[in-house]
Order: structure tokens, then C-alpha cells, then sequence
């Protein structure tokens, strides 16, 4: 683990041990308060556009970043409960994706061909569905 977030997580775990909330940080509390903070972060997204979400206001990147803030926190406390070295496992699971989703500079074509493949096929299915009608 890094010195900054080693850090961070040594002085989340005294703020905790100061108020006697030690003994809610569990696994299984975290992961819940963690979940109900990642739905307040969804929240600020709902019913917006993807371009829109690119792009909120000031006010409202401070409120998101509260969020992540806070899911970050209860994250880092999980990872001390469990002695979980999330930089090192997040490397292995980095590894594991590679793996299983090869990079292929061909991907980003293929896709662009099968989506014009769908509309032709869309477009000729519909034409056929209007000369039926008619």
C-alpha cells in the first residue's frame, strides 16, 4: 500500500477508535454504508444524459466528489479490516482482465461493422414490415 493511503486508512482508523465506532466497522457494516453511499453518488447522475453527466457544474463535481469521498473511506477501512492490500490486488485482478479480455486492435472495427450490419438489417426489416401494411 502507498504512504498516502497507508496514511489516510491509520487516520481513518483513529477517528473511529476516538468516537467507540470501531466496533460498527465490520465487514459486513462497511459494505453495506459503502453500497448506500455509492447510490447517493448515482443519485447526482440519475436522469441525466451521459454527455450531461460529462459535464455538472461546480457545485454539484463537490457533492460528487463527497461521495466518492466517502465510498473511498468506507473501502479503505474494509481493506484494513481484512488486511487487504487493494493496490497490489487490484494489480492482480488487472492481470486477470487482460486475460480474459485480450486487446484486440481489430475490436473497435468489428463492433462498427456489426452496428451497420444491425441497421441494414433493421432498415430492410422495416421495409418490409411498411409493404406488408400497405
Amino acid at each position: 500500500m502507498s504512504n498516502e493511503i497507508k496514511k489516510i486508512s491509520d487516520d481513518l482508523k483513529k477517528f473511529a477508535i476516538a468516537r467507540d465506532w470501531e466496533q460498527f466497522h465490520t465487514p459486513k457494516n462497511l459494505s453495506m454504508a459503502l453500497i448506500a453511499e455509492a447510490a447517493e453518488l448515482v443519485e447526482h447522475f440519475q436522469w441525466l444524459t451521459a454527455e450531461q453527466s460529462k459535464t455538472i457544474d461546480s457545485k454539484k463535481l463537490k457533492d460528487v466528489s463527497y461521495e466518492m469521498a466517502d465510498i473511498f473511506i468506507y473501502l479503505l477501512r474494509m481493506t484494513e479490516q481484512l488486511d487487504v492490500d487493494l493496490l497490489a490486488v487490484t494489480r492482480e485482478k488487472m492481470a486477470i482482465n487482460e486475460k480474459r479480455f485480450p486487446a484486440d486492435k481489430n475490436t473497435h472495427q468489428k463492433r462498427q461493422k456489426e452496428q451497420s450490419s444491425e441497421r441494414t438489417e433493421f432498415r430492410k426489416s422495416k421495409s418490409k414490415r411498411q409493404k406488408k401494411a400497405s
